[in-house]
């Protein structure tokens, strides 16, 4: 993986992608803790719990400088208001990264996380050198995996019963783009 020194912000003909700080906490708790939220992601809980923002946050830095993760606020260039999040969790040994999100509910349906995204993948497969980089979405949420198409992500399954969420299993799909295949993918 190439090295980088600081966690360069990313910026979208629309949007800012920036490193969180703790000034965000409670953009994190109203937008993520919204119960339509946590229902279509695979590890937001909900109720959101006091201090999970803060210390979610707090784990960024780390996970940076040992280049297992990245996590950015999806901010509206303009207003610079907190949005939602995109980040990778890095397998450095593999060269692999999975791509998550969220929006908070009064910025669904606009193309954020789509815009976000091809931040992310030019990230990952320009300065990160990664070659692969997968998302999963639970099979009830299509919204998300219309996402991933977009991004040019090739469906490559469903993992039935993956996850347990609150008191029912359910099913994962599968995306996932390789380095060499992101070059044919429209901007």
């Amino acid at each position: 993986m190439t090295p980088l020194a600081e966690q360069p912000a990313l910026r979208t003909r629309r949007l800012l992608l920036r490193p969180f700080t703790l000034d965000d906490v409670l953009a994190v708790q109203m937008l993520a803790g919204a119960p339509e939220v946590a229902d279509t992601t695979l590890h937001i809980p909900h109720p959101y719990p006091a201090g999970a923002a803060e210390q979610w946050i707090g784990t960024h830095g780390a996970a940076w400088a040992a280049r297992t993760g990245v996590a950015y606020a999806i901010t509206a260039t303009e207003t610079r208001a907190v949005m939602g999040a995109i980040a990778f969790t890095i397998t450095v040994a593999h060269a692999r990264a999975e791509l998550g999100y969220w929006v908070g509910v009064p910025y669904w349906n606009r193309g954020y996380c789509t815009e976000a995204g091809r931040a992310m993948l030019s990230l990952a497969f320009e300065s990160l050198g990664l070659h692969r980089v997968q998302a999963r979405h639970l099979t009830r949420n299509p919204a998300s995996g219309r996402v991933m198409q977009k991004l040019g992500m090739r469906f490559e399954g469903v993992n039935r019963h993956a996850i347990r969420k609150r008191d029912r299993f359910e099913d994962l799909a599968v995306y996932a783009i390789l380095a060499e295949d992101s070059r044919d993918v429209p901007g």
